[in-house]
């Protein structure tokens, strides 16, 4: 009561309605993150469970299979990692980078808003508690003790309690065995504007490492050592060699729900949300840029070599079956399975929405030993595309397709990517092309929110954490 007549326990009430215990003793990162989350009402882009959209522990497996999570926990960079990729804005910092001071001042600006939530990472041994390394939020400070308070999401061990704030400074102060790296905080609050998040990076797949080096350390390399002449022979240096799985690394960020959800009719909210993602897939194919890969990709060497790679010549009722695999293992919560999936008919039509706009539905029916499950999905499209004969037989040209993907993955690669070309007008010409600076908002926020994934992916691999995430991407 002290600490609330003091104006410093504002973020308690929103954390403490989403407190959670940890459902496996090695998620306490996860369930930490779902409550900020869920405290910040950051949409999960996703549906929980029915058509409630809720960030549940399952639900966070973006930067770190929830397998491995289970046996071994997660990293602070990986955690770090996740926060962004759920769309959160996240700075972090390892103890070694910052100050008890700074600290102090993180947690005190903090604790008197609800709009901005800290996470502790730090070891139980300083506060003579069973256990070692562990994450929780922290809900509030006193300024007149100088202590914060910890809402331990192990509520199985021990409730929210009042720790001195030297000594969870002292807890943090410490490095993990395992990884040499020290512990340390992270801030987290809203993105200013929410990214439409059309695409995503994941790496749920063994291989994503290989390609997050590829993109970020071998393409600059590729450039710099090949005598590129022209825009096409650029795009074709960083596509020759793309590892063949790289379509499961970017990818279309569906909006899936359950065919008993009455699938002649949506919602405001899903009204909104795929209005967004027309307007964000309209500015992609307006870009300069799309035009030079979709004529890169018309090409005939490519489509017979690369295009099964970029997905260019797929149906989209071939793209929908793998979807709605990947969607009843989100929705049944039985991740890392998706194998033990098939989908066993896809159908592509299209409905009216508001004001007579045609929207463009698959329904699939997915089956997993003796259950079946039916799943929807909702279709961005351009207006040039739904003026078209619709075809559901032939649906090629809808997102997702490779120019589209190709277009934001090159947008999104850090600048430096091309400074090594040789020919310096061929540099500012695709400068121009690839520059986020002038591009419209809604794309310029997507491709930042990429190229931040990236730099945080490749950073996590090598065991680092970004101590400056809110350094100028551009």
């Amino acid at each position: 009561m002290e600490a609330f007549r003091d104006g410093t326990m504002e973020g308690f009430f929103k954390l403490i309605t989403h407190f959670q215990t940890q459902s496996e003793p090695a998620y306490c990162g996860l369930a930490s993150l779902s409550m900020v989350l869920n405290a910040l009402a950051i949409d999960p882009g996703r549906t929980w469970k029915g058509p409630w959209r809720w960030f549940d522990e399952s639900m966070l497996d973006c930067c770190e299979p929830l397998e491995k999570v289970k046996s071994k926990g997660i990293s602070f960079g990986k955690l770090t990692c996740l926060a962004h990729c759920a769309g959160a804005n996240v700075q972090a910092f390892r103890s070694h980078e910052s100050s008890i001071n700074e600290f102090r001042t993180h947690i005190k600006t903090c604790s008197m808003s609800d709009q901005c939530h800290v996470i502790s990472s730090y070891h139980r041994g300083v506060f003579k508690q069973t256990g070692s390394g562990h994450f929780s939020p922290i809900g509030g400070y006193h300024a007149g003790k100088d202590m914060a308070l910890v809402l331990d999401v192990a509520r199985f061990k021990y409730p929210p309690h009042w720790v001195p704030l030297s000594l969870l400074w002292e807890a943090m102060d410490t490095v993990v065995e395992a990884t040499d790296e020290h512990r340390g905080y992270m801030l987290i609050s809203r993105q200013q504007h929410e990214p439409a998040l059309l695409y995503t990076l994941s790496c749920k797949h063994d291989s994503w490492t290989s390609i997050a080096k590829y993109l970020m350390e071998d393409v600059p390399l590729l450039l710099k050592s090949e005598n590129v002449k022209d825009i096409e022979g650029a795009i074709t240096v960083v596509c020759m060699s793309l590892p063949s799985n790289f379509r499961d690394f970017i990818m279309w960020v569906a909006e899936i729900r359950r065919h008993e959800d009455d699938g002649q009719s949506l919602s405001p909210e899903e009204m909104r949300r795929l209005a967004m993602k027309e307007k964000l897939l309209k500015q992609v194919q307006e870009t300069g840029l799309y035009k030079q890969v979709t004529k890169f990709l018309s090409s005939t060497h490519m489509c017979s070599k690369n295009g099964f790679m970029l997905g260019h010549e797929k149906k989209l009722s071939d793209v929908a079956a793998a979807v709605c695999c990947e969607g009843a293992e989100l929705l049944t919560g039985q991740h890392g399975s998706s194998a033990g999936f098939c989908c066993e008919k896809t159908c592509v039509k299209q409905i009216r929405g508001d004001g007579g706009k045609p929207i463009t539905l698959v329904s699939g029916t997915v089956k997993d030993g003796l259950s079946k499950h039916g799943l929807q999905i909702l279709v961005p499209i351009t207006q040039q595309q739904s003026n078209c004969c619709f075809d559901p037989s032939d649906c090629s040209g809808m997102h997702p397709a490779g120019n589209d993907v190709l277009t934001v993955l090159l947008l999104a690669l850090p600048m430096q990517t091309w400074s090594g070309l040789k020919d310096k007008v061929l540099v500012q010409e695709l400068t121009r092309l690839v520059s986020a600076e002038h591009l419209p908002t809604l794309l310029k926020e997507e491709v930042l929110h990429l190229r931040r994934q990236l730099i945080l992916l490749k950073r996590s691999q090598d065991n680092e954490v970004d101590d400056d995430l809110s350094a100028p991407l551009l």
